[in-house]
């Protein structure tokens, strides 16, 4: 017998023993899933049912990728991750053919001026630059990998002209000046890998003029590794100032507050998608992240519903004066509105008292988080565009709007949502999952497992590698630049030569009818309702 003819009876043995062992398994599997009690349609459909519970695990995949629309994926359709992603990746937000927006639905749009502002004409910091790295797309096919090339780029900072820079707490010891209007919201260590919050700090550190908040988490070295300015948030249970027994450790507030990186401090109320404490599960409790949260390592840890310190709006502000003695740094308040009246008494107790928080952060239901439970993402507290208006109007209600900057959050990650942030009265704009994106977040909503399959929302060292600090973190410039760019852009399409300069009147709203009502008209209801007009 020939080696050719050996090599054939090989190969049908080899066939034949795969085909056995499939056989043997499928049967053993079906006696199995036949005789188990905890699946029903096992019981009477072991096969089938296999094949049923395949395709239900890799549903969210293919609606992902195959099945939704352009425009109907949530949290963020596929049209608002591209945009962020280019954005990021390239450098460049520009679209071709036309718009994928339903011009039938009801919605906000910007008033453009007959005659817009020249480029020339546009009142901004010219001289700041921004050096980065972008990739240049040279081929894209089908089957294979795309081909781009990586290369240098240095472009303006687009910051706001030293005129227009916006001051929190200029009364303080300490005043922190603005020059970007854009920045990324709360965002712990624990809750994010280190790798994520590196590429974060470094790369908002790169682009200029901006901050980044901590989040509850407490204050990490990744933080501070990119030379970024901070807002040290500190929420119920006082991680990374806290005692043994979880109150206020003043000694270590004032450690932290000495670090020039750290221009304010920020009490968390609540949060949009949980009015309530944080929550953090045991395996991202790591030796590390304990050490800097102050509490046992590999314990899942929750943070209170709110604030022992404090449970009125007079000792509420009692707080913030106080931190704010023992800081000399501007301190404002994180808060989810719920309803026309909710800031009603902090308005008042502000005039009456001549108390207050230097700056207020007011998240939207919209916002998203680490991990939450669906009845408090879904359905308390309201979204941005319904929470702000109510905010502005009673702080001017009381006459004490002018004393505190507002910061809006809430899904507000194209130019275009941030200007009508503004027109709606915010002085500033926070974001996070658009930085999370930018440093390749795929939205798996994995968040909360500590299984982030590109290292983004995990502690997990192995999956970790898949961020890399050096390229994630320049797309992390690119990003905030082009929304910056994009929000000049806009202005100058709107006759103002500064976005600081978006009021009321240059939004307008079309209903579902097509009839058109200007923002000031809104506005005007909503004062009326809560008794300022």
């Amino acid at each position: 017998m020939n080696l050719a003819s050996q090599l054939i009876i090989i190969g049908f043995a080899l066939i034949a023993l795969i085909v056995l062992v499939l056989v043997i398994f499928l049967v053993y599997l079906i006696l199995f899933d036949r005789n188990q009690k905890r699946h029903a349609i096992l019981r009477n459909y072991p096969a089938l049912g296999r094949v049923r519970y395949f395709f239900e695990k890799i549903g969210p995949e293919m609606r992902q990728y195959w099945f939704n629309s352009d425009t109907e994926g949530r949290p963020f359709s596929r049209d608002d991750y591209e945009h962020i992603v280019k954005s990021a990746k390239y450098n460049r937000d520009v679209i071709g053919f036309g718009s994928k927006r339903d011009f039938d639905e009801e919605g906000f749009f910007v008033r453009n001026d007959m005659f817009p502002k020249l480029s020339e004409e546009i009142k901004m910091d010219k001289e700041t630059k921004v050096l980065t790295k972008r990739y240049i797309l040279l081929k894209d096919p089908l089957l294979s990998q795309r081909e781009e090339k990586w290369e240098d780029e240095e472009s303006s900072a687009h910051l706001l002209h030293d005129d227009d820079a916006i001051v929190i707490g200029p009364n303080t010891r300490h005043p922190f000046v603005l020059k970007g209007l854009i920045g990324m919201s709360a965002m712990s260590y624990g809750s994010l890998g280190h790798h994520a919050i590196t590429a974060l700090s470094e790369g908002l550190g790169l682009a200029k003029g901006t901050w980044m908040n901590t989040g509850e988490g407490g204050l990490s070295p990744y933080h501070l590794k990119g030379g970024v300015d901070i807002i040290m948030q500190i929420g119920p249970a006082m991680f990374g100032i806290r005692d043994k027994n979880g109150n206020v450790d003043w000694d270590e507030l004032k450690r932290k507050s000495e670090l020039p990186q750290i221009k304010a401090f920020e009490l968390k109320l609540a949060q949009g998608a949980k009015t309530r404490g944080g929550h953090i599960d045991a395996e991202k409790v790591t030796p590390e992240i304990a050490e800097i949260r102050k509490v046992e390592p590999y314990k899942s840890v929750d943070s209170p519903n709110r604030f022992p310190q404090f449970g009125n709006i007079a000792s509420l502000l009692d707080f913030v004066e106080k931190i704010r003695d023992h800081t000399g740094k501007p301190v404002g308040i994180k808060i989810v509105v719920g309803g026309n009246d909710s800031v009603e008494e902090l308005a008042k107790y502000m005039k009456e008292t001549g108390k207050g928080p230097d700056f207020i952060t007011i998240d939207g239901g919209e916002g998203g988080t680490g991990a939450s439970y669906q009845e408090l993402i879904d359905s308390v507290g309201l979204p941005i565009k319904s929470a702000l208006p109510i905010v502005v109007s009673t702080l001017e209600k009381y006459g004490v709007r002018d004393r505190v900057k507002i910061i809006a959050s809430g899904k507000l990650f194209t130019p275009d949502r941030i200007a009508i942030a503004l027109a709606m009265g915010a002085d500033l704009v926070n974001i996070a999952r658009g930085f999370m994106i930018a440093v390749g977040c795929i939205q798996t909503l994995k968040c909360q497992s500590n299984a982030c399959p590109v290292g983004v929302a995990t502690t997990d060292p192995d999956l970790q590698k898949a961020l890399v600090i050096d390229e994630k973190k320049y797309r992390v410039v690119n990003f905030l630049v082009t929304l910056r760019k994009g929000l000049f852009r806009i202005s100058a399409a709107a006759g103002l030569d500064s976005p600081v300069h978006f009021q009321p009147k240059h939004i307008m709203y079309k209903d579902d009818k097509g009839v058109v009502t200007s923002l000031e008209h809104i506005l005007h209801d909503i004062k009326r309702q809560i008794g300022a007009s």
